[in-house]
């Protein structure tokens, strides 16, 4: 594998192309001559999905990388909505965040396009916006890091879906380690971190974790019915009341699922966890010989069920290497972690042709790009499997495990291998 790939299980490959701290163009880019539209897939459950953002700021605590300035974040509320209410489907990217993503993704190490070949104007979520939460019993939460870098808008497929099941899903952009988070009134923070050394690294994870823990804190302001939003605007009607804070689950993708476990860690108010293709060490301990600092959930394990989603990779030789824990000389994280878990466990391997990105939204976006993308761009990028069949394993292994984990609804899914999913690999 290549460092370069290397260190996205580590963070995330997009933080090469998205760190544009700087790097963004003054003027709009020239559009290209036919532009792309996106659809979203549709979702699985049985809810209609609202959506509502909140701009939150933490008095207590100075921003790690401006420390003249609080703590201040953007958390993307995804809910089940009232299936009588209407609203006006969600942009999927912002005019101010389409534009960090479309010159990320027009670089040469991603997909090579002219920038503005995708029409994000159009581009929609499922997700409506100024709708009601759904009637009934109060819903779980589970909460939704990104990859080192990255936005939190890159991974609807995984968010969306998840609501419509039933679960109140709050989904972070951690402020200047993400390549961009817009703010209320169109103010665009751009990525200031240092980079992708273990000292940033360690710098990002102990940000993350706190972030996650603060927002958890906010949760319990709102189901007393208090509004923590900075500029006070209005939350979803019936948001408070249906927020089940004693069934909380985390997961993310990359550094996200390193996210997730190290804040398990640190909080037991989170009772299940997914690690989405994510090295728990800011030092992976690859190529053999390399540096290796394991977080405290690979040192420590937990004692509340935890799933490792893996994908698959080539390295400089084009040997295939799979992202699992039974390969600790690619991720020794993975074995440590395997080792000392002491609650419910799972190796999952996403097998065929898979990617590290395939966890995100480039497997919904490639594919309706067609032939202008490269077809040995689209194999760097998303790989060779069918993206439905990794869409659809990924929400359905997702769903299954908060089912299981914090509804106590056993679907079976992980009693053994499915033939409704044969890419999914069970790793003993």
């Amino acid at each position: 594998m290549s460092s370069r790939h290397t260190r996205a299980v580590r963070g995330s490959a997009l933080i090469a192309g998205l760190a544009l701290a700087g790097g963004l163009t003054a003027t709009a880019p020239a559009v290209a001559a036919e532009q792309a539209k996106l659809s979203a897939p549709a979702l699985i459950g049985r809810y209609d999905v609202g959506t509502a953002d909140l701009h939150l700021v933490d008095p207590s605590r100075p921003d790690p990388w401006k420390p003249e300035r609080r703590r201040e974040l953007m958390v993307t509320l995804t809910y089940p909505a009232d299936r009588f209410a209407e609203g006006p489907r969600a942009p999927w990217l912002t005019p101010g965040m389409s534009t960090v993503v479309d010159q990320a993704l027009a670089g040469e190490d991603y997909l090579d396009l002219p920038a503005g070949s995708i029409d994000w104007a159009s581009a929609k979520r499922r997700a409506e916006t100024g709708v009601p939460v759904a009637h009934g019993a109060p819903k779980p939460v589970a909460l939704f890091s990104p990859g080192f870098g990255v936005p939190r808008e890159t991974y609807t497929g995984i968010i969306d879906d998840l609501a419509s099941r039933g679960y109140v899903v709050v989904s972070l952009s951690h402020t200047y380690e993400s390549a961009a988070v817009e703010f209320p009134g169109g103010r665009l923070e751009l990525a200031v971190s240092g980079g992708e050394g273990p000292d940033d690294e360690k710098k990002a994870l102990d940000a993350r974790v706190a972030d996650s823990r603060f927002v958890l804190d906010q949760l319990t302001k709102i189901n007393r019915g208090e509004n923590p939003d900075a500029g006070k605007r209005p939350l979803p009607r019936g948001l408070g009341r249906s927020l089940d804070l004693s069934r909380v689950g985390a997961y993310g993708h990359s550094y996200g699922g390193f996210t997730a476990g190290e804040t398990m860690v640190h909080d037991r108010r989170i009772d299940a966890g997914i690690n989405l293709d994510g090295a728990m060490a800011t030092e992976i301990g690859y190529p053999p010989g390399s540096p290796y600092v394991p977080g405290e959930v690979a040192k420590r394990g937990l004692d509340r069920p935890f799933l490792l989603m893996g994908a698959e990779g080539v390295d400089g030789n084009g040997k295939l290497l799979e992202h699992t824990h039974r390969n600790p000389e690619f991720d020794r994280s993975w074995a440590d972690f395997w080792a000392g878990q002491r609650g419910w466990k799972r190796d999952l391997l996403l097998r065929g042709g898979s990617t590290h990105l395939a966890y995100s939204d480039l497997q919904i976006i490639v594919p309706q790009l067609g032939a202008r993308v490269a077809p040995q761009k689209r194999e760097a990028v998303i790989g060779t499997i069918d993206p439905r069949r990794s869409l659809a394993a990924q929400r359905d292994y997702i769903g299954a495990f908060f089912d299981l984990h914090l509804l106590g609804r056993d679907r079976h899914l992980f009693d053994g291998e499915s033939p409704r999913h044969p890419n999914i690999d069970f790793i003993d």
